[in-house]
């Protein structure tokens, strides 16, 4: 199947919801949602509660809900945070639609969310549906620079095998890595998330993988800061 022209995690209100003025009222409700997490409250009860009370849009809840997490959360993740100099010791594993679809909405110049664990993320919402895009060659294309620049000595791949068009992605994925110059294996499973957070010297932005694994990589931000200038970023991160 060809890859399709479209821009991935665009949303033409994203300027209105996100706009400067928009974002100071944000940074407000932040803290009042970190503040609820961190006396326990669970995440989905707190955002309607808050996103109710300030009449938040469903894109700006989604933002709050990806950007933030509990003090203890924060430290956790930066603990367990290996520097990317440490990428050439050993094999990485990837969060295969997690990374190259944030790439992906960085280059269709969706809006990209900076957490204030210092993770890029993106609004795109997966839902059991994916489609190889034109943007898709080239998140890998840089993906597979960033790798060879970090000297890295293998990559493992993981997909969730009930999305659709895992298969092809992965495919994709293959061919371009026959010009990596680094063993590259895909592995479809059932769910990745629940294989990437048993383990360590994980590549991903996805909070429960990241409050889980043993150690992870904060590869999209790097690939973004090099290969990505001009991407719409939104910073959450104070």
């Amino acid at each position: 199947m060809a890859s399709k022209t479209t821009r991935r995690g665009f949303n033409p209100d994203d300027r209105k919801w996100f706009s400067d003025e928009a974002l100071t009222r944000l940074g407000i409700v932040q803290e009042e949602v970190q503040w609820l997490l961190d006396r326990n409250y669970k995440m989905g009860t707190v955002i309607e509660f808050v996103g109710n009370h300030h009449q938040l849009s469903i894109r700006q809840r989604t933002a709050l809900q990806r950007a933030t997490a509990s003090q203890l959360q924060y430290e956790k993740r930066q603990a367990n945070r290996l520097p990317l100099a440490a990428a050439r010791d050993g094999c990485l594993s990837i969060d295969g639609f997690n990374l190259i679809i944030t790439l992906e909405v960085a280059l269709s110049k969706g809006l990209i969310i900076l957490g204030k664990d210092d993770v890029l993320r993106d609004l795109a919402g997966l839902r059991g549906s994916y489609s190889l895009i034109d943007q898709t060659d080239s998140a890998l294309r840089i993906l597979g620079e960033s790798l060879r620049k970090l000297s890295v000595p293998e990559a493992m791949f993981y997909l969730d095998a009930p999305v659709s068009n895992s298969g092809r992605l992965r495919n994709r994925i293959l061919e371009h890595a026959q010009k990596w110059n680094i063993p590259v294996a895909v592995e479809l499973v059932p769910n990745a998330d629940t294989v990437l957070s048993k383990m360590g010297r994980i590549v991903t932005g996805d909070s429960v993988i990241l409050d889980q694994c043993t150690s992870w990589f904060n590869l999209s931000g790097r690939i973004v800061e090099d290969y990505i200038k001009d991407a719409w970023i939104v910073s959450f991160n104070k």
